[in-house]
């Protein structure tokens, strides 16, 4: 059996602290073989640094994900080249940095990790996930394939799993910050809407709530400022049977503070 721990979105400081600090118990709970992390908020809500990165490898992350908040921090584009455990969205501009796959072989399996955006309420992307997701595979082919979707619409990331349910073993959805409570086994795939965020839980989606509150109410332009409250963690375990490539548990973790 194979088992995978996915963490969603960190959202900046506090959600940084929040995996720091759980994930010796969840090691020693769950015993994962493959950990992965979305790190598209990372650095203060948007992107991430070079500085962040290093500090999810020394934590024993083996994959990190991101999302439309990619390329938000200018640096980025001097270390995305080079950074072998980070992956962006395929489908999002501009396209010609970084990678959307990562290979990694577990028990004598080849493990793919892949990346792609949805379309609906999502700009700058540049095809469907369905075309990247299918480019993605056909110039990576492996034994096991996970998938994190960042997308906001429900109606898209269901018709995503239902295409890709008897192709892939397990889908993730990322990017709205809310963990639902669909977990699920479809055909050979594992699949929830979204995961949720690691990041501040009396907020807006990590957001500080005065800051939110003024910009929608009052109409005043704000800077993106992230709460400092106590971090919620949000996670799901898969287990995937190697015998028959087959997903067969899907488990969330919420850790309110």
């Amino acid at each position: 059996m194979l088992r995978v721990l996915f963490v969603g979105d960190i959202v900046g400081k506090q959600g940084r602290k929040a995996l720091s600090k759980h994930l010796p118990f969840l090691t020693d709970k769950y015993n994962y073989d493959l950990l992965i992390i979305n790190g598209e908020n990372s650095a203060h809500g948007k992107g991430i640094t070079k500085k962040i990165y290093d500090y999810f490898i020394d934590l024993g992350v083996d994959c990190i994900t991101m999302g439309n908040h990619t390329f938000s921090k200018d640096n980025v584009f001097s270390f995305i080249d080079d950074a072998q455990k980070l992956i962006r969205p395929a489908n999002l501009e501009p396209e010609n940095y970084g990678k959307s796959a990562h290979i990694v072989e577990i028990k004598g399996k080849k493990i793919g990790i892949y990346n792609v955006c949805g379309n609906i309420f999502m700009e700058n992307t540049t095809k469907t996930p369905f075309e990247a997701l299918e480019k993605l595979l056909e110039k990576y082919p492996c034994d096991i394939k996970i998938v994190d979707l960042h997308a906001e619409a429900t109606s898209e990331k269901y018709a995503f799993m239902q295409y890709f349910k008897k192709e892939v073993q397990m889908i993730v959805g990322t990017h709205t910050h809310i963990q639902t409570a669909d977990e699920a086994i479809f055909d050979n795939c594992a699949f929830i809407c979204d995961v949720g965020m690691t990041g501040p839980y009396d907020s807006v989606l990590g957001r500080d709530t005065d800051e939110v509150l003024t910009s929608m109410i009052d109409k005043i332009k704000t800077k993106y400022t992230i709460s400092t409250k106590e971090a919620i963690f949000s996670a799901v375990v898969v287990d995937i049977d190697l015998s028959d490539l087959k997903a067969i548990n899907i488990e969330r973790i919420q850790i309110r503070p």
